[in-house]
């Protein structure tokens, strides 16, 4: 019995090994498509991380994007609000200027009949050509291609002038009428308080007399103090003190 016994044994463990070894391959099988899937998996798990980070950093920069669009909003907000203001500043100056401008066009007319008045009533200083800027000013104010500005400029200039011709000595050439006969003469002014002809040849002098509103002759006792304003007013001569006859009308001389 015990032979029978191991050769029954034997055989037994002679047919199990080959089921082991199919086990042990079905075993290390698995354990290689197990690995294979574990790689496959993680590297999904990689491709998927990879992608979450790129995910994330495009995140970011889209909410610096738009953090910086809220800024510029903010920024365009402001202009807007600000360009609004000063629009209305603009309409504002606008309809000042329009009030200004209907102000002083009445202004500029008053200004050049008081010019007209001033010359009129004025020593016969330059008369004709003091008046011929006075028509030249009438004419400019109905040009359309003059703006205003420059009409009042204008206007400003004209009277700048006037007012020269009272503060200085000055002498020029002239026709005027003396003693009934249009004479060239020498002119000269001392601002408005003498005004003085001299014949061309120097032999005969006349002051305007502004209360009789004519000329009258000087008597020769002055006529040296004539000749020597003459010299001074064309510079011949330095500035000294001078004797003149006075043309300023009783009227100012008792204002003085």
């Amino acid at each position: 019995m015990k032979f029978i016994t191991q050769a029954i044994v034997i055989p037994l463990i002679s047919l199990s090994l080959p089921v082991v070894a199919n086990t042990l391959d079905t075993a290390a099988a698995i354990e290689a498509t197990t690995l294979q899937s574990a790689v496959a998996s993680q590297q999904r798990i990689d491709v998927s991380d990879e992608r979450a980070q790129k995910m994330k950093a495009e995140i970011a920069l889209l909410q610096q994007d738009v953090e910086n669009l809220s800024v510029y909003r903010t920024h365009l907000q402001n202009v807007v609000r600000d360009q609004g203001l000063e629009e209305k500043n603009l309409n504002r100056q606008l309809e000042d200027i329009n009030h200004t401008r209907q102000g002083i066009v009445p202004l500029m007319y008053m200004m050049i009949d008081g010019l007209e008045s001033w010359v009129e009533t004025d020593l016969p200083i330059k008369a004709a050509h003091r008046q011929k800027r006075v028509d030249t000013l009438k004419s400019l104010m109905s040009k359309s291609d003059v703006s205003d500005a420059e009409k009042f400029r204008r206007i400003l200039e004209a009277y700048q002038i006037e007012l020269d011709y009272g503060s200085k000595l000055g002498s020029y050439q002239e026709t005027v009428v003396l003693d009934g006969v249009p004479r060239d003469v020498d002119i000269l002014h001392l601002g408005r308080i003498s005004l003085i002809a001299r014949r061309l040849d120097g032999e005969a002098f006349w002051f305007f007399n502004k209360d009789e509103s004519r000329w009258q002759p000087v008597i020769s006792s002055d006529l040296e103090s004539l000749e020597l304003a003459y010299q001074v007013a064309d510079k011949k001569i330095a500035p000294t003190l001078l004797t003149l006859p006075l043309s300023v009308s009783s009227l100012q001389e008792e204002q003085k």
